[in-house]
């Protein structure tokens, strides 16, 4: 698929910022045999004193941003030409959860895509007693099966709702309430993961919605997306799914980031010289041009 994304972020600051520094990260990347960046632009106004782009640790693409002058609010816009072509799910070759055991300790890497990173409990994600319970009743004969329970499992125990939660909310306390977004059941679903021994991460992007039949498509009324990428073993790799819709990754996803959990790849944080709160809006267009031919 072939699609075209526009990103507006814009706040507005209760009292005007004398200064600030952010770091960005909304911009689409390359992913060999998944993904293309045709084209893409990301710009600021008021425009920043000092701009620098760069890729973080983990290969995402990060715009550093810098002001001095006084401002009291900030727009940012990206757009981007992006081509999508998942391979089709393959046969299940995954080991079962002590066969992982097994290949993960002869894993001796730690590049950013080792999966030894994404082991441990990290700002988001606890190892939680309860979680664990909840995602061992998945196990099942293969690593890729039982993360693909799970995926479903949470899609349909879970109810979304985006006033439960915000985006610093926890995967216990999400689950405790059995509500929130696509953040909260992506954390909820690597926090299970990871109790049982599969190494789990954060994806961030951005996902094509289909409008009701016989209604139009709204403008702007998409919203960044989130979902989850489980490490299935030396020969199935790093297989993506999306709990929120209970569903694989298709080419309807759209990957701007990986991370352990969403603070890694926040769609913008940072620091400001001002006073009082801000208020933030956030509009997503997700266009589809056409189907390329191969």
């Amino acid at each position: 698929m072939l699609y075209d994304i526009k990103l507006h972020l814009h706040y507005d600051y209760a009292a005007a910022a004398g200064g600030g520094r952010h770091q960005v990260r909304v911009m689409p990347q390359t992913i060999a045999g998944v993904q293309r960046v045709i084209a893409a632009s990301l710009s600021f106004q008021p425009s920043p004193a000092e701009r620098a782009d760069f890729s973080d640790f983990f290969g995402n693409n990060v715009t550093s941003i810098a002001f001095r002058d006084a401002h009291e609010t900030l727009d940012i816009r990206m757009s981007a030409r992006v081509s999508v072509s998942r391979p089709e799910p393959g046969l299940d070759v995954s080991p079962d959860i002590n066969g992982l055991r097994s290949e993960l300790d002869l894993v001796r890497s730690l590049s950013p895509f080792a999966p030894h990173h994404f082991l441990a409990a990290s700002d988001h994600v606890g190892i939680d007693p309860a979680i664990t319970a909840y995602a061992r009743e998945s196990l099942a004969s293969s690593a890729l099966a039982t993360a693909s329970d799970l995926c479903n499992r949470i899609h349909r125990d879970f109810t979304y709702d985006g006033k439960a939660t915000t985006v610093q909310t926890r995967a216990s306390d999400a689950f405790a309430l059995k509500r929130g977004v696509c953040q909260d059941f992506s954390h909820i679903m690597i926090a299970g993961l990871r109790g049982l021994g599969i190494p789990a991460g954060y994806v961030s992007g951005f996902l094509r919605t289909i409008p009701p039949k016989g209604k139009p498509r709204l403008e702007g009324a998409d919203a960044m997306h989130a979902w989850v990428k489980a490490w299935c073993g030396r020969d199935a790799g790093w297989q993506e799914f999306d709990p929120t819709n209970g569903m694989r990754a298709s080419n309807d996803h759209i990957t701007v980031g990986y991370g352990r959990d969403y603070s890694d790849v926040a769609p913008i944080v940072g620091v400001l010289k001002t006073t009082g709160g801000q208020v933030g809006e956030q509009a997503v267009d997700v266009i589809p041009v056409a189907v390329e031919k191969v």
